[in-house]
């Protein structure tokens, strides 16, 4: 939790996109962190995750700030498509491969931005990796800037 502030249960994103409050369901969040070409995009190495892995990440994120899943509805059906963390001035996003390119995390960050401008935050940072061009667009998109080599960030407003 961001200190001071209580993480609201869910955050609608727009129609069809809604962020949900971390909570251990890792049935289907395992499956995304086991591809190993999301791992290598995430982490910088191909290494799947296995179930204990899986729960220290969640519960590190969840235990510094704010964790997210995003869900998306698709043919009238809701489903879990990633995850989404506001942790210590940082911003961390991860999308299942088949809902990646359809701009579902560009709206999610955005989103998150506004809830970090409401706790009070000046700005928000993401450590991307050079090699994750499509991450990095994703970020620039939005508006963040580069300040180093694999960190961009976002200036909050007021």
């Amino acid at each position: 939790m961001i200190e001071g502030y209580c993480q609201p249960k869910e955050i609608a994103v727009e129609e069809g996109i809604s962020l949900v409050k971390y909570y251990p369901y890792y049935r289907c969040t395992l499956k995304w962190y086991q591809d190993p070409g999301l791992c290598k995009q995430v982490d910088g190495a191909a290494v799947p995750y296995d179930r204990e892995r899986l729960g220290r990440m969640y519960r590190f994120l969840s235990s510094k700030g704010e964790c997210y899943y995003i869900k998306v509805k698709e043919k009238g059906r809701w489903r879990l498509a990633g995850d989404i963390s506001l942790w210590n001035g940082m911003i961390s996003v991860v999308l299942c491969k088949e809902c990646q390119n359809r701009h579902i995390g560009r709206k999610a960050v955005a989103c998150l931005l506004g809830r970090a401008k409401e706790v009070g935050w000046r700005y928000v940072d993401a450590e991307v990796y050079e090699f994750n061009r499509q991450s990095r667009q994703m970020f620039l998109s939005v508006g963040f800037q580069p300040i180093e080599r694999e960190k961009l960030r976002y200036e909050l407003p007021g």
